[in-house]
């Protein structure tokens, strides 16, 4: 404890060895929280990356007295990684991917024909506008409800009504 004691009064300080000591003691323990809360490797090293630097500006606001430092740090850390899954890219990036691995299927014969190629494109686009961008957003996209309302700046009610009106209108297409 006494070494890291030293280690943080340099931090504080602005010692950029001090950085690399705790980076070192510290590093893999932050690593495995901050993935665990990402579950991307890619992602986890830029969280890292971005936890250590507000480590590093909020250095001076380390209180020895309301905790360790490793509980700070990890707080930190954790934190920077929860901000980082609720960023609308990481939302967008998770629905593609997820979508894609509960989708495709090598030996399925349907993997080689694109959506616009059954023309389900062209059905949609026989109803309403309103409807229509719903629609886009929900099965298209992979947008939540509370997205779509946030997207379209319009209450979650009439998202809800939109969706259930748009699919009775291409039910009225399909027949």
């Amino acid at each position: 404890m006494h070494q890291d004691t030293e280690t943080i009064a340099l931090l504080q300080q602005g010692d950029k060895t001090a950085l690399g000591i705790l980076y070192d003691k510290y590093g893999a323990a932050l690593f495995g929280v901050i993935l665990r809360v990402v579950q991307s490797k890619e992602l986890a090293e830029e969280v890292m990356q971005e936890a250590f630097l507000k480590i590093w500006r909020n250095a001076a606001n380390y209180d020895e007295s309301k905790g360790k430092f490793f509980t700070w740090a990890l707080n930190i850390a954790r934190n920077t990684a929860i901000d980082a899954t609720r960023s609308s890219d990481f939302r967008k990036s998770q629905k593609t991917v997820d979508f894609d691995i509960l989708v495709y299927c090598e030996n399925h014969p349907a993997t080689d024909l694109p959506v616009d190629g059954i023309g389900l494109r062209e059905i949609v686009n026989k109803i309403d506008e309103k409807y229509r961008r719903v629609i886009d957003l929900a099965y298209f996209q992979g947008y939540t409800q509370t997205e779509i309302e946030q997207e379209m700046n319009i209450p979650i009610g009439t998202v809800k009504t939109r969706l259930r009106l748009a699919i009775k209108e291409l039910r009225k297409v399909f027949q």
